[in-house]
């Protein structure tokens, strides 16, 4: 793929952040003292990392699919935008509207509460007009066919973000689409939690490289986005899973290729969060396997994240959750309400790291 060149609409001078300032502080601390644009460069994708994961080979516009899609560079310029659109919001500037005119088409076969909102409330701040459609009012493959939606949807709009179940849905999208796709959730891969969560650690530790996550539950969608973001920005990214709930074995093994991070599959939930910055838990059972959860709350005893576990972590550890959570199965209430859970700065967080990627791909 030939070099994609990014301009970042908001400066900013570096993501040094002082730990000690950020500790206790959920809010993003950096002045905007004027506005410049940025050039920056992204050099080719990272290889595919399962044979259904193929960079989008398309000219003329741009999709943000898989946080490997990217290099390093063009992913941390991407967060200072939306720490730097972030802070403008918060600000209450309301004169910075790049999307004004524009129009977004929302996809939704899987539903989600932050998704929706993040997305339609984020594109309306910056000056955009969202449409939602919703499971009854696509039926996306069923009704029509996909790649005929791609090109109608491509008509009307300027970009279409969709949550679907199946990631092959989400492919065939980009394939056929004439405009930028922005992936809001598949079976796969998260992409945008992922970023909104690399934002919420710059702003409470400093910094994302070097830094220790420990993923405990389930290898889902989640952990796929983590393994592809260690595949581009060094840390040390640990998953702890029950046996036969690993994360996909390919997926693992190309970004552990990389070299880039160190990373680590284990089935020691005790073991693997000692001196972590992070402790991060989801849903034993996402939404399409609660026909399964019974089950998954028996196999996954020990997997709990409890006071007791954040003790064996460390004093500088933060809880981290990507919502909705199960009080009491995967995460207990005592852990979500204590000082060192930044899990609502982390959920408000997604629309502002979103912003950035629809002004990434617009090219804005």
């Amino acid at each position: 793929m030939a070099a994609i060149s990014y301009t970042c609409p908001l400066s900013w001078d570096a993501l040094r952040f002082p730990s000690s300032s950020l500790k206790f502080c959920p809010t993003f601390p950096a002045k905007i003292s004027g506005i410049r644009r940025i050039k920056c460069q992204s050099s080719a994708a990272a290889p595919s990392f399962t044979s259904a994961v193929n960079v989008n080979e398309k000219t003329g516009h741009k999709d943000f699919i898989h946080i490997s899609d990217f290099d390093k560079e063009t992913i941390m310029k991407i967060l200072q935008c939306a720490s730097e659109v972030k802070a403008k919001l918060k600000s209450g500037d309301r004169n910075f509207l790049p999307f004004k005119g524009k129009s977004m088409a929302m996809i939704f076969t899987k539903p989600s509460m932050r998704t929706r909102v993040s997305f339609e409330t984020g594109f309306f701040l910056l000056g955009g007009h969202s449409i939602y459609l919703g499971p009854d009012d696509i039926q996306m493959g069923k009704r029509e066919e996909t790649r005929d939606i791609a090109r109608v949807l491509s008509g009307y709009n300027d970009i279409i973000m969709a949550r679907v179940f199946t990631h092959q849905d989400i492919l065939d999208l980009t394939k056929y689409a004439t405009i930028p796709v922005v992936n809001g959730l598949t079976d796969y891969n998260h992409p945008c939690q992922i970023m909104a969560d690399a934002l919420t650690i710059i702003e409470h530790i400093g910094h994302l490289e070097g830094t220790k996550v420990v993923y405990v539950g389930d290898g889902n969608n989640i952990v796929h986005s983590w393994l592809l973001l260690a595949s581009v920005v060094p840390f040390h990214f640990v998953c702890a899973c029950p046996k036969g709930f690993e994360p996909d074995e390919e997926t693992v093994r190309k970004a552990k290729s990389t070299g880039i991070s160190k990373i680590e599959i284990t089935n020691d939930p005790k073991e693997a969060v000692v001196g972590a910055d992070v402790v991060y838990s989801d849903v034993w059972a996402s939404m399409g396997q609660k026909e399964e959860a019974e089950y998954r709350r028996k196999v996954f005893q020990g997997f709990q994240v409890d006071e007791a576990l954040m003790e064996i972590a460390g004093s500088k550890a933060y809880f981290m959750h990507c919502l909705p959570a199960e009080r009491g199965v995967e995460v207990t209430d005592g852990v979500i309400e204590a000082p060192y859970s930044i899990v609502f700065p982390q959920a408000e967080n997604r629309l502002h790291a979103q912003n950035a990627i629809m002004l990434h791909v617009l090219g804005l």
